[in-house]
């Protein structure tokens, strides 16, 4: 191979790299049209060609499986047992994802129920999976489709209130969590999103090779948030109503992306857009 193939080839492969000028982001998924945090949804949300990343929760079992979904108890507004029956509210604190086997949490159906908040969501038979298995189907899509590669923004779900009774201490979350990541090969290609500063502090701190988001929604400045953090991510991902041009320029100024949350109408992501975001995070990838 010549060598001015050689540099193209390169060139190509560290273009394919690069995070995205504009982060369209599926949000679980793109829960508004599918069932969240499903391999399902990831599927889906590929098919849209605006979509440059998968977003998605993360929580650990009983049994210390890495699993894609956002509550800490089985949500009865859209979840059914295993044998089909409702959970109802007063017993969704039975279900425990801290504390449940894996084995016994995947039987349990996320995608029959109908979820009221998003009445466009195809319903369809479908189980919490493990993020292993959900990276290895969006990788084995990516090649067999031909597909750009897409970014993971890879959500811990943790608190400190939540240590031991709904997740584990941030270490133990942070290495299961990138044992995971480094297994399936992914870290050129993974940002790890937390509200939880721990979980991202350690990996700024241990792995600095893995992009970070920190995600807030409150009433404190730009500045506020990235001083309580203690460091510059290479994101801060905000509830979208902080957004204005005061705090993008100063986060731009750090070298800080800014990637709102959750934003579900046309006309706010085209706000957000005139603003100069690096990104939107929504529930409905047919918007972007």
């Amino acid at each position: 191979m010549s060598t001015t193939a050689c540099t193209v080839k390169k060139t190509m492969k560290a273009e394919q790299l690069a995070f995205p000028s504009f982060s369209a982001e599926a949000h679980r998924g793109g829960r508004g049209l599918v069932p969240e945090n499903t391999i399902l949804a990831m599927k889906d949300a590929m098919s849209y060609p605006a979509v440059t990343t998968l977003e998605m929760d993360t929580h650990i079992t009983k049994d210390g499986k890495v699993v894609v979904t956002h509550d800490d108890y089985l949500s009865s507004g859209f979840m059914l047992t295993p044998d089909g029956n409702e959970i109802s509210p007063s017993d969704s604190k039975m279900y425990n994802v801290f504390q449940m086997e894996y084995d016994l949490l995947k039987k349990f159906d996320i995608g029959t129920k109908v979820n009221k908040d998003f009445p466009q969501q195809k319903k369809v038979k479908t189980y919490i999976p493990l993020l292993a298995d959900l990276i290895d189907s969006v990788q084995r899509e990516i090649k067999t489709k031909n597909k750009k590669q897409y970014f993971y923004n890879i959500e811990t779900k943790c608190s400190a209130k939540g240590d031991g009774v709904t997740n584990p201490t941030p270490p133990v979350f942070v290495k299961l969590l990138m044992d995971v990541i480094k297994l399936k090969k992914i870290e050129p290609y993974v940002v790890i999103q937390s509200f939880d500063k721990r979980t991202i502090q350690i990996i700024n701190k241990e792995y600095p090779n893995i992009k970070t988001s920190f995600l807030v929604s409150n009433k404190k400045s730009y500045e506020e948030n990235i001083g309580d953090l203690g460091y510059k991510p290479f994101i801060i991902s905000p509830a979208y109503k902080m957004v204005n041009a005061n705090f993008i320029g100063k986060a731009h100024a750090d070298g800080v992306k800014v990637i709102p949350w959750t934003v579900n109408t046309a006309e706010e992501i085209a706000a957000l857009k005139s603003l100069g975001v690096d990104g939107v995070i929504t529930d409905y990838t047919n918007l972007l």
